[in-house]
């Protein structure tokens, strides 16, 4: 898979989970929204950790 893929792929997972926790955190109350915010922030975490691993392999 080409790296411009991948980067584009997940810089907009990226965006997701940072939108979708937003809109956890104003629609939704208790359990749920700490069940769905967790999730999208470590699906957040994880694109982070994508994009610093591709930015290390290509300038290294």
């Amino acid at each position: 898979m080409d790296t411009t893929m991948t980067k584009t792929m997940l810089w907009l997972l990226l965006a997701i989970a940072v939108a979708a926790n937003a809109l956890v955190s104003f629609q939704l109350e208790g359990a749920f929204q700490l069940l769905l915010s967790v999730v999208a922030g470590i699906v957040g975490l994880s694109a982070i950790a994508g994009l610093v691993a591709l930015k290390r392999a290509s300038s290294g």
